[in-house]
């Protein structure tokens, strides 16, 4: 499988990439995770003939602002937006007039898929489990052609990030503070932690995306952050748009 990340930014874009958006590519479909600005890129790899799935985090605007960008696609099946409960109200009130584009006058159809917390097949298997920040928030894995990949966006710290990276081939875990950083009032990862969930989970790679854009002000930053933890952590990957890693 193929994983490019399109949006690797966390908050806002900036030069040093756009705001969250990660693409898996498997035989038979396209996997998206996470709606930022990185989305509107996504038809630069896809196969368009093949079923694609999206699936949203949560509803910050970072995570979902792309989808005003719907509307360039033509995917020939209908597009399925995975989520929590209630994601079909939700994504109604903010995709519609007068703000952008409403989901029925898309140029192709869109199914919504409403996932409680646990294991699902869609048809694919999936496991959803919530993490730790200010709204609610959903980790996911899926396992496709032999392959596990795990996302867990945005979060800090938490038991149910390591269950969804545990013996995963990628780990994908933002990497919103600096080294030894720490935000107990709005969670999220620095690198020591989002290695913790690594370890502890025996994934055999890890790609941090979500760096956050007022932190990381240049992608030497990142570099900095993969020189310094690879000796930790040897399979680890400072995300960066454009990158692709076949899984």
């Amino acid at each position: 499988m193929n994983v490019t990340f399109l949006g690797t930014n966390g908050w806002y874009d900036t030069l040093t990439g756009n705001t969250c958006s990660v693409l898996v590519q498997s035989g038979d479909y396209n996997i998206i995770f996470d709606a930022g600005n990185g989305l509107a890129k996504a038809d630069r790899y896809i196969n368009q003939e093949k079923p694609t799935f999206l699936f949203l985090s949560h509803y910050h605007l970072d995570h979902v602002i792309g989808l005003h960008t719907l509307t360039k696609f033509r995917f020939k099946n209908p597009l399925q937006i995975c989520g929590q409960t209630g994601i079909e109200a939700i994504l109604r009130s903010l995709v519609r007039d007068p703000f952008t584009v409403p989901f029925e006058e898309l140029p192709f159809p869109v199914r919504f898929m409403e996932l409680g917390e646990g294991s699902h097949t869609v048809p694919f298997p999936v496991e959803c489990r919530s993490l730790v920040h200010p709204v609610p928030c959903y980790g996911y894995a899926i396992t496709l052609d032999g392959r596990k990949i795990a996302y867990c966006t945005d979060t800090g710290f938490c038991e149910n990030a390591v269950i969804l990276s545990r013996n995963a081939d990628l780990a994908i875990t933002e990497c919103g503070l600096r080294p030894g950083e720490e935000s107990p009032d709005w969670p999220h990862l620095n690198p020591e932690l989002a290695i913790r969930i690594a370890n502890n989970a025996h994934a055999k790679r890890l790609a941090l995306i979500h760096f956050a854009a007022h932190t990381y002000t240049s992608l030497r930053d990142r570099s900095r952050v993969e020189k310094t933890y690879r000796k930790e952590f040897p399979g680890l990957i400072a995300a960066r748009d454009g990158l692709t890693v076949v899984v």
